[in-house]
């Protein structure tokens, strides 16, 4: 068994889904368990539909449903439309109906809750209905073209906790129920259809996991299922050495191991969820990021540290970040201070990225997206408290760094017509990481590859 993650761009219209069929196709022997996400751009419509409901917006919530229907449906006829003129023409009856009573619970909620505050179950619900309508629509086609597909509610499995716009899984309810439910599904079908980003409460209430959250749902899912291969298909040739729109001479890189891969996630590279990579890790499943555009690339396959080779792998980097500074000269041969200073973060659920310390301060990295203002009065009790701003981070990426030779001089050569704030390796040697103007990091990302990976590195 396989599990085969589709993001919005692979399924965005009706050629991106005829293509993602074609890539199923081939793997029908393995038993594909597939995830979808929505189709691109429609989760954030249903945001909008959130936000105008609830500022009484009723005219332009109704815009925003009839949009999205009009749009699925429009690819069901255009794929209906495409099928080889040897076959049936499909029914789309059905496939219709579904989309109507989909965008019609939509309506109902959002009349329901018009000009006032909508409870978080529902906008869970609201906001994954776009899962619904792109699983529903791929399992029609596949049906029609004669691959014999199973439908899969993933609340049905995806069990949650109850913070209902960023739930976490509860994997052992999650590993009670998707072996035997999945089972079921393969008893009448070749393939298996389902939903990424959405789950349920034990009590049966909806949720959502956050975004970019379908990649989390399908290696959770090969973990369980005990996969033979969890593959994320996505719109780019895999993971590269740097962000090619930053650097266009950035190259694709083969292998990563599962912590170099999760320090990339976490550092800001976009191609995969942080939270999608222990899930394979942890049944030691070989996870593979490929390219629905261009399926005949070999990707990146993210793998057992042992089969990778040590040294510098990729450049990350998290472009808008704020650096907070704390002073007090008490800190100075004081127990439990610092443990003040983060219980303050704990209590404000704010996560920190990176820090460095001094005799008498403290300076760690935030990312921008924080509200450091109450933050800020909070730590003021223990000392003096400055916010930078505009402020960009700069990781590189790679196995054992610390065996890297010159790696140190490189950085500083790279950075020496620029200022760097903060310098941190990780103590598991997986990432160097540095803090500068937000203006000059494009020019640091690319003197970094240059340094790294031009100069017949």
């Amino acid at each position: 068994m396989i599990v085969m993650k589709f993001g919005g761009t692979s399924i965005g219209d009706a050629a991106a889904i005829r293509r993602t069929i074609s890539i199923i196709t081939k793997k029908m022997r393995s038993k594909p368990v597939v995830v979808v996400s929505a189709c691109s751009g429609v989760t954030n419509l249903l945001h909008q539909l959130v936000d105008f409901t609830e500022e009484g917006e009723k005219e332009k919530s109704e815009q925003i449903i009839s949009s999205i229907k009009q749009r699925h449906k429009s690819t069901v006829d255009e794929l209906a439309s495409g099928v080889d003129p040897k076959r049936p023409t499909p029914d789309t009856a059905e496939i219709n109906q579904k989309i109507d009573t989909l965008c019609n619970s939509l309506w109902t909620l959002s009349k329901a809750h018009m000009g006032g505050q909508i409870p978080d179950a529902d906008k869970a619900y609201m906001i994954s209905l776009g899962e619904y309508l792109s699983s529903n629509i791929v399992c029609f086609m596949m049906n029609a073209l004669g691959l014999k597909t199973a439908w899969l509610d993933a609340r049905h499995f995806m069990i949650t906790s109850h913070d209902y716009l960023t739930a976490a899984a509860d994997v052992p309810e999650v590993q009670k129920r998707a072996t035997s439910v999945i089972e079921r599904a393969f008893k009448n079908a070749d393939a298996v259809i389902t939903q990424g980003f959405m789950g349920v409460t034990i009590e049966g209430d909806p949720t959502i996991m956050g975004r970019g959250s379908s990649d989390y749902s399908a290696s959770l899912l090969g973990m369980v299922l005990d996969a033979d291969r969890i593959e994320i298909w996505t719109d780019v040739d895999g993971i590269c050495t740097a962000d090619p729109n930053i650097v266009p001479e950035a190259r694709g890189i083969s292998k990563l191991s599962y912590e170099e891969a999760a320090e990339l996630a976490r550092f800001g590279a976009k191609v995969l969820h942080p939270l999608s990579i222990e899930p394979a890790a942890s049944k030691n499943i070989p996870l593979y990021v490929l390219n629905s555009m261009n399926p005949d690339c070999e990707g990146t396959v993210v793998m057992n540290r042992s089969c990778i080779f040590d040294g510098v792998k990729s450049i990350s980097y998290n472009e808008n970040i704020r650096m907070i500074n704390i002073y007090s000269p008490k800190m100075i041969n004081t127990s439990g201070f610092m443990s003040k200073i983060f219980g303050i973060f704990e209590r404000q659920g704010v996560s920190v990225d990176m820090i460095s310390t001094a005799e008498a301060s403290v300076t760690v990295t935030v990312d921008a997206s924080v509200n450091t203002d109450p933050l800020a009065a909070a730590l003021s009790k223990l000392g003096n408290v400055t916010v930078d701003r505009d402020k960009s981070q700069v990781s590189i990426i790679g196995k054992n760094l610390i065996g890297v030779k010159g790696a140190v001089a490189a950085v500083f050569e790279a950075v020496s017509d620029s200022k760097i704030y903060m310098m941190s390796q990780g103590s598991s040697f997986l990432n160097l990481s540095i803090v500068v103007d937000r203006p000059e990091m494009t020019a640091v990302i690319r003197k970094l590859h240059k340094s790294f990976f031009e100069n017949g590195n």
